[in-house]
């Protein structure tokens, strides 16, 4: 009995992921870094066609159990799309996390080499929750929304800049500029509503987004393409998902104030716009705003809870599959 209670024990502690093959890799603009936690050699590879053949080949030889790599602006995101379509297991972490976890290991320098090593142990230690492979219609839609969102953020640079020229011939090359933003907006924004037209469950989904007062066709884009965790996860998660659920800073006798923070910022963003309307032209995020305010609560911190109490509504609606109810109808 003890030798087979011995011999359950290695095979429990062999399949743990302590024992997993683990893979952490540091990208960068033209090359990354791969490093496993089980070997102290990183290898290099070209960020092109070539590149990823060899990683795959690489990848293939020593059947990772996870491959992990850092949110990098977008760098990774070709590498993951990659790798998920070549079969592997692949999650994308907060660089703010891996730093703080080499800091508790007093690990201050920072290379490419030892950043491969780092995400490895991080994600040997902490097992992070693996990436799904998107439909090719969401990721159409995720570009074209992060496409969206950075014409209008030149073309109001380019107004800024209108405004303050004053040379007759550089006002006329602003103005044109702008104008090509301002169409390439709107055909962006025409084939955001196809793709949701021609998708049954977009559709659907984007049907009962903008029931919402407060919610139109700009968010509802965003919320689709970039939170499709919507209406699969609890009122906690979507919440610390965006970035809006409050965290504790509590020592002691201390009772410190609650902040938010992380999340996905583009979502927040245009979260945040909607939630302004929404105080405006949303008889129940209207009534909890004024009633926030009513206590004393500053109007950024009441804000920021009707972002909270609207993204949970929306994710309960589309749990349910269910349009908004106004109060007086409910």
């Amino acid at each position: 009995m003890q030798r087979k209670l011995e011999s359950q024990g290695r095979v429990n502690a062999m399949n743990s992921p302590h024992h997993h093959t683990i893979v952490g890799i540091d990208v960068a603009m033209n090359s990354f870094d791969v490093a496993t936690n089980r070997s102290n050699h990183v290898r290099h590879f070209a960020y092109d066609d070539a590149g990823l053949r060899d990683l795959v080949k690489h990848l293939r030889s020593i059947t990772p159990h996870q491959v992990v790599m850092e949110a990098t602006g977008g760098l990774q995101r070709r590498l993951v799309h990659h790798l998920l379509h070549a079969g592997f297991s692949v999650a994308v972490v907060n660089p703010r996390q891996v730093r703080d976890f080499a800091r508790a290991f007093n690990q201050l320098a920072k290379t490419d080499v030892i950043d491969a090593r780092m995400i490895a142990s991080f994600a040997q230690t902490l097992q992070p929750r693996s990436c799904e492979l998107p439909p090719v219609y969401e990721d159409k839609l995720r570009a074209l929304v992060v496409r969206r969102r950075q014409a209008i953020d030149s073309q109001i640079r380019e107004r800024n800049r209108l405004s303050r020229a004053y040379d007759t011939e550089v006002r006329k090359m602003t103005r044109q500029i702008i104008e090509v933003y301002t169409r390439q907006i709107e055909k962006i924004e025409r084939q955001i509503a196809k793709i949701i037209k021609e998708n049954q469950e977009l559709q659907a989904r984007a049907a009962i987004l903008q029931s919402t007062p407060g919610i139109g066709p700009a968010t509802t884009g965003t919320l689709i393409a970039e939170l499709p965790e919507l209406g699969r996860l609890n009122r906690q998660q979507i919440a610390k998902l965006v970035g809006i659920a409050p965290f504790n800073r509590d020592s002691g006798l201390m009772r410190g104030t609650r902040m938010t923070g992380g999340g996905r910022v583009s979502v927040r963003n245009s979260l945040y716009m909607a939630t302004l309307v929404a105080t405006q032209h949303n008889p129940r995020i209207r009534a909890f705003y004024q009633h926030l305010l009513a206590q004393g609560k500053a109007k950024m911190i009441a804000l920021v809870a009707c972002m909270r109490k609207l993204i949970i509504i929306l994710n309960v609606m589309i749990r349910d599959q269910q349009p908004w109810i106004n109060p007086q109808n409910a």
